[in-house]
């Protein structure tokens, strides 16, 4: 991270783009990044979601990247969620946006831009 980094996501946030930083809870993202760059989302990494109900102690390091993302008020973006009890509980703690299987399976862009989906 550097100088030059705060210039190019500063122009990018200047055309109205968003910043996210992706994998959070695994060892491609860090928190460090949190102090130096002026984020929009945290995406929680799909590893954690799948435990959802299953595993106390990844429900655990979630619900905390969540309460995290909410005291820095950035949105939370979940990766990753293939069941209706996923969905469910990550809305009832807040979570802005999910992504997986459970909406759309990954398609080609022109497929996706002639499909009309539900929001």
């Amino acid at each position: 991270y550097c100088a030059l980094t705060d210039v190019i996501f500063t122009q990018i946030k200047d055309m109205g783009c968003k910043i996210a930083i992706d994998d959070v809870g695994t060892g491609h993202s860090s928190l460090v990044n949190l102090r130096k760059v002026d984020l929009d989302y945290l995406k929680i990494d799909q590893t954690f979601v799948r435990d959802i109900g299953v595993d106390t102690i990844t429900g655990h390091l979630l619900q905390n990247m969540i309460t995290l993302s909410h005291d820095l008020s950035l949105d939370v973006v979940a990766e990753g969620v293939e069941t209706e009890f996923q969905a469910e509980y990550l809305k009832e703690r807040g979570v802005s946006y999910l992504q997986g299987f459970l909406f759309a399976k990954p398609m080609p862009l022109k497929e996706f831009l002639s499909n009309e989906f539900d929001t």
